[in-house]
């Protein structure tokens, strides 16, 4: 989990075992910063996953989400 009081520049995280690699938050997301993963969640899906850096914090992966919780964006 990101602790929130840490983070200088906008991010977002994943929760793997939420996703169900839908890949609507990479059909979404401006700078191309999420992808899937080739490992498999508990529920046998592919989960996407941040990778890494330049994120800008627009949200659009949260709001696009179908699933609660699943992503989180974090902003400075």
């Amino acid at each position: 989990m990101i602790d929130k009081s840490s983070v200088e520049v906008p991010t977002m995280e994943v929760n793997p075992e939420l996703c169900k690699g839908c890949q609507l938050c990479l059909a979404v997301c401006p700078k191309s910063v999420i992808a899937i993963s080739d490992k498999l969640n508990s529920a046998s899906y592919h989960p996407a996953y941040y990778t890494g850096e330049n994120c800008t914090g627009c949200s659009l992966c949260y709001y696009t989400c179908p699933e609660p919780g699943a992503i989180i964006v974090v902003k400075p």
